[in-house]
């Protein structure tokens, strides 16, 4: 699908042409019309820098992975091609993506408008799009947080206590996921401003060049506060292991503690249960409430030591 903005008519100059999974008729087209080349989409999948961000005579050849999927659980990239020429921009996409929707919208007054002042709009609702992003996974983080360090249980068994640290580790490792994936998309758009920057600079009026500035201070801001998230994941996911591994401990000693308990019962059962025919006291009346008594005693024993020590 080709869209030419502004949508206006004929003898109107076009400054920005967004191409979503074009077929090869409009990519031989747009290819033929401005002496371009129209990147497939394994091209915009390269990850070198030289592929990425490469000139062309006048012409600008970028890419970058978008997310998209942003309002579902499974979010994904979308390699995204921009080629900037001097009379128009280019995008060229394989999935549907918000910020080129929303920036569609834009074209009230296009005479106003340049190609990189198109592509820095793009750029800049990109960025917005991606901080929101990181803001909802910091929101999941400090959700997860209060679960974990200020919530009182009272012991509500370890099925209870594990599901909840489930949850909050399956939390985590999603909120973990989104904010590399925002990471990565700042890298590649921080390395794409500096590209146009260090290119185009002496052709870009004062206030294009205080936009992708402006652009790049917001990535460098929003990186470090990426790094503090993960920071802060990585706490959550350490303590949440850890407060697991202590309730399976506890019940561990619960366990270790019964066993301990029972164990001298079983030893006097066992010495009575023995088939000797000279054995005092089968013949005693007192015999069997010895018995009972002595099971009991040797179990109440144990565990009154253990309770003493604070062990249960």
């Amino acid at each position: 699908m080709l869209r030419s903005f502004p949508s206006q008519p004929d003898g109107t100059k076009t400054l920005w042409l967004d191409l979503c999974s074009p077929d090869d008729a409009e990519k031989a087209t747009i290819e033929k019309r401005y002496g371009v080349h129209i990147p497939d989409i394994d091209a915009l999948r390269e990850i070198e820098t030289s592929s990425r961000l490469r000139m062309d005579g006048n012409v600008l050849y970028m890419s970058a992975p978008l997310i998209t999927g942003a309002g579902t659980d499974r979010w994904r990239f979308s390699p995204t091609g921009f080629i900037l020429t001097p009379d128009v921009l280019l995008t060229v996409r394989y999935t549907e993506i918000a910020s080129f929707e929303a920036v569609a919208g834009t074209f009230a007054n296009p005479a106003q408008m340049t190609p990189v002042s198109v592509l820095a709009t793009l750029l800049e609702d990109v960025v917005d799009r991606a901080a929101d992003h990181l803001e909802h996974a910091s929101e999941i983080v400090a959700g997860a947080s209060q679960s974990l360090f200020f919530e009182e249980t009272s012991r509500p068994g370890l099925n209870t206590e594990t599901r909840k640290i489930r949850e909050i580790m399956r939390n985590m490792g999603q909120a973990s996921d989104r904010a590399s994936r925002v990471r990565y998309t700042f890298l590649s758009i921080g390395r794409l401003v500096n590209f146009i920057l260090d290119r185009c600079t002496p052709k870009l009026d004062q206030e294009m060049q205080d936009r992708l500035e402006a652009v790049r201070h917001d990535i460098t801001s929003l990186d470090e506060f990426e790094t503090s998230l993960e920071g802060r994941i990585q706490l959550l996911q350490d303590a949440a292991s850890a407060f697991l591994n202590i309730e399976q401990n506890d019940v561990v000693k619960v366990l270790t503690v019964a066993s301990v308990v029972g164990i001298p019962p079983v030893l006097v059962v066992g010495v009575y249960g023995m088939n000797f025919h000279v054995m005092p006291e089968l013949n005693w009346p007192f015999g069997y409430p010895l018995a009972l008594g002595l099971c009991v005693l040797s179990g109440v024993l144990p565990y009154l030591w253990f309770k003493k020590r604070g062990w249960i």
